[in-house]
């Protein structure tokens, strides 16, 4: 790695140059959050908000292409830079053989993230007289701390064919087709070492271990003996130290408390539950799964609090995305003016825009909302959520334009979420 700076009137400027990317040096700025304002989860501390990465390899419905890695990769050193410590994803994240693609790119972005640090500029300054194996280790123990501290949320998908506990730990292993139908054909005769099958998922994420290991949804309605081995197999991958801490993902209210309830007794701590939690779903079962978190200790996270974009205002009837949100948006975009109008106005009083006024709303509530991020000009208009609370007059302004809308599409039976 090598440093290089060149000089112009009136501004200096400096440059960072490695294999994989070139950054411009940014002088040390306010953070958006302060310590104090982080968020404690399980044993970890986490951003008040996190991204997720459900678009990152998902060709169907947010038309992925590799060519955006390099974008991507820039979306997440914008995030870390600014403080942005959790990030979401899952093992079936991905379209076809892209399958795990979210997780790998998480892999490779948190390896060759570059460790910016107030000292950053001292060390550009002595490398411009030496540079020697101490200064290296200087900057090299600078980007492990922030690799160390980001925290992966990862979900594993209750298949059909992870019938055990040990199947369940095996979940992320990385495969072709043709090897997987042999080891599924194997493993319901010989039981693997769980170990050596899970390292696959840490190996996309190029990570010891994961922060947080989540169940991606419930099977009780229709296979409730796979269930109970979901929840061993989280048991199984938070005693062998895979993870962190565990979690859950699309769990309605009385599961959740069952799971609680069958963790506590195993001795392992439920750290997390995400939920559709927006503007456009705060039905019953959303407040009920809240006050639930609440009394148990569980820190809710909010997936898609921007309504898959349709809390970003962009979208009108006549101007819908392409792919097969259109469909979803048709129904629903046009009964939403009432409430993107209230957003609009406490946006324009506050100097902010409709996006992060909906996503401040989600952290109001106690909760840490992930949006997805594709791009760098998406990660600066969601980072201006932070640093600044709605008040409680706006709450509830946003709240009643948000029931209305929710009675109105109960009344007509417009399903509203999307599960991912």
């Amino acid at each position: 790695m090598g440093f290089s700076f060149t000089t112009s009137t009136p501004t200096l400027n400096f440059t960072i140059n490695s294999s994989s990317s070139s950054t411009p040096f940014k002088p040390p700025k306010l953070p958006l959050f302060w310590p104090w304002q982080k968020v404690k989860m399980g044993p970890m501390t986490v951003s008040p908000m996190g991204f997720g990465t459900w678009a990152w390899g998902n060709q169907f419905l947010w038309g992925y292409e590799e060519s955006m890695d390099a974008q991507l990769q820039q979306t997440f050193n914008l995030a870390v830079e600014n403080g942005i410590n959790l990030f979401d994803t899952a093992d079936s994240y991905g379209t076809g053989r892209l399958n795990g693609k979210s997780e790998k790119l998480l892999g490779k972005f948190i390896t060759d993230i570059q460790g910016w640090c107030l000292f950053h500029l001292f060390v550009i300054f002595v490398k411009m007289c030496f540079w020697s194996s101490s200064l290296h280790m200087i900057v090299f123990s600078g980007q492990k701390r922030i690799q160390d501290d980001i925290v992966i949320a990862t979900k594993f998908a209750a298949y059909p064919w992870r019938l055990t506990p040990g199947q369940f730990v095996k979940a992320c292993r990385k495969y072709n087709q043709r090897r997987y139908s042999l080891a599924l054909a194997i493993s319901l005769i010989v039981e693997f070492d769980e170990d050596w099958f899970s390292r696959a998922s840490r190996d996309r994420l190029q990570i010891e271990q994961i922060g947080i290991g989540q169940l991606h949804w419930s099977t009780a309605n229709y296979a409730p003996a796979q269930e109970l081995a979901l929840w061993d197999g989280l048991v199984a991958m938070y005693e062998k130290g895979l993870v962190k801490a565990v979690g859950v993902s699309n769990y309605g209210p009385r599961q959740l408390v069952k799971i609680h309830d069958y963790l506590k007794a195993r001795g392992v701590p439920l750290c997390s539950a995400q939920v559709q939690f927006s503007l456009l779903s705060v039905g019953d079962d959303q407040l009920e799964i809240k006050n639930i978190c609440n009394s148990l200790g569980i820190r809710l996270i909010s997936y898609s609090p921007l309504g898959l974009g349709m809390l970003t205002g962009k979208y009108t009837a006549s101007r819908l995305p392409s792919g097969p949100r259109a469909l979803l948006f048709r129904q629903i975009v046009p009964g939403l003016e009432p409430l993107l109008s209230s957003l609009r106005e406490i946006a324009e009083r506050r100097h902010k825009t409709i996006p992060q006024v909906a996503l401040n709303w989600c952290i109001c509530k106690g909760t840490i909302p992930i949006p997805g991020v594709k791009t760098v000009k998406q990660v600066e208009e969601n980072l201006g959520a932070l640093g600044w609370h709605l008040n409680s007059d706006e709450v509830l302004q946003l709240e009643k334009a948000a029931n209305e809308f929710w009675r109105k599409a109960t009344a007509e039976e417009i399903h509203v979420g999307v599960r991912r």
